[in-house]
């Protein structure tokens, strides 16, 4: 196995080669063929940041000894899809496989860069998953990927901190604020956390707050971040931006994983995909974090979100096709599967997650607890009803350009969210969608 990092090799600017995605799509034709599997060998060429799939490669490359792997971490979020979309519109460098969030799926579905792999067989999987990511996965007939994880939510916090600094762990929004302060007062150089504009912790925010800003409906589109789950969740947001209470740390940076080794940054709120990241990341942290329930914004609730959750999808213009396919099976469907598992992942496939084994897992990182047992509750009480774009990976990468800015002050959240719909609702009429 080959393993490449290059987390800054490319500016996470906007999608560069955006608007390629036309309803009219971007076919690939040319240059892509089925070719052989794995039993034939071959090279393979892996874009994807997850950090189980180190031992997955292995696995494979061990059952599979004329197979080679290549596994590159180009980054993560809009770098990471800035990097794919370029290469597809460049025609030349595109992986064999990709890791794509589940709410990137329909832009890329759209465009025709991705194939639809019930060519293959993946189809006849679909009793293996869970309903939410076999959902993501599956569009009008067509299976563009294999679920990875899922990423129903919970809140990661620094026992440790809390601990020292005599806080009580939140179990409300209203507690999470002041938690804030108190963290913040008691140790100026600590937060309760980092944000510095991020559009999927924006997004699975307002989710559980009971906000449907998206509607789609075929080609029609509409937006509307003024709904009250949306207003919400900005309006409590935006108390923790103008108190100064969030770290000006942007996530997965170095100094992102140094806060959350050193006791300066005390929660994430985040997906169930979270351990192998923390394991992987901030080692020396281990025994000292813990995970409970995301806060609520009514004491008793239980409702949560999702946030990420992956699939692993075969690029139209791969020339390994039969092969990249034979990868993600194994990966997500087959021995693959326990592997990640073993390092921390959240699975999307039913046998794992219904398994005394796996609810009963204790987590030496997160002190001996049972967090399996939280993030399950979490991914029985995900609120129905939530939608993403068709080309919400586009979306997601113009966040920074306009709700962004209420993290410099320029307006209040609430602002910048309506900035963010007027810019997206803009792109839909470019790209021939009917705004509504």
């Amino acid at each position: 196995m080959h393993s490449t990092i290059r987390r800054r090799a490319i500016a996470g600017a906007a999608l560069t080669a955006a608007a390629a995605l036309t309803l009219a799509g971007c076919s690939s034709d040319g240059g892509s063929s089925s070719g052989g599997g794995a039993e034939e060998g071959g090279k393979l060429t892996v874009w994807a940041w997850e950090p189980t799939l180190d031992e997955v490669v292995t696995g494979f490359e061990k059952e599979y000894p004329d197979v080679d792997v290549e596994l590159v971490n180009v980054g993560t979020g809009d770098t990471h899809y800035t990097a794919l979309q370029n290469a597809i519109a460049a025609g030349s460098g595109v992986p064999d496989v990709a890791q794509l969030e589940y709410f990137s799926l329909p832009q890329f579905t759209l465009s025709e860069s991705i194939v639809d792999l019930t060519e293959f067989g993946a189809g006849d999987l679909e009793d293996l998953y869970s309903p939410g990511p076999w959902n993501a996965v599956e569009n009008d007939g067509g299976v563009y990927g294999l679920p990875m994880d899922s990423g129903p939510m919970a809140m990661f916090y620094n026992k440790a901190l809390f601990d020292r600094l005599g806080v009580a762990v939140p179990t409300t929004w209203a507690e999470y604020v002041e938690a804030a302060r108190q963290i913040h007062a008691a140790d100026p150089n600590a937060y309760i956390a980092s944000d510095t504009g991020d559009a999927g912790s924006a997004t699975s925010m307002i989710w559980q707050a009971g906000g449907k800003p998206y509607t789609v409906d075929g080609t029609d589109v509409s937006i509307d971040f003024s709904d009250e789950g949306s207003t919400k969740y900005a309006e409590m947001w935006q108390t923790l931006i103008s108190e100064g209470l969030l770290s000006p740390i942007s996530g997965w940076t170095d100094e992102w994983f140094q806060g959350l080794g050193n006791g300066t940054l005390a929660t994430l709120v985040v997906g169930a995909w979270m351990p192998a990241n923390l394991e992987s990341g901030v080692p020396d942290a281990s025994g000292d974090w813990r995970v409970a329930p995301m806060p609520q914004w009514e004491a008793g609730d239980t409702a949560t979100a999702e946030s990420g959750g992956s699939s692993l999808a075969v690029p139209a213009l791969s020339k390994n096709q039969q092969l990249a396919y034979d990868f993600i099976e194994y990966a997500n469907a087959g021995d693959g599967v326990q592997t990640r598992i073993d390092g921390g992942a959240f699975p999307a496939t039913v046998a794992e997650l219904e398994s005394e084994e796996f609810l009963n897992t204790e987590f030496e990182y997160f002190g001996g607890q049972k967090a399996n047992e939280i993030f399950a509750e979490s991914a029985a009480n995900v609120v129905d009803g939530w939608s993403y774009l068709p080309f919400q990976a586009y979306a997601n990468s113009i966040f920074n350009d306009t709700a962004g800015q209420a993290y410099n002050g320029d307006m209040t959240l609430h602002e910048g969210l309506l900035e963010w719909q007027e810019a997206s609702l803009a792109y839909a009429k470019e790209q021939g969608f009917t705004v509504k």
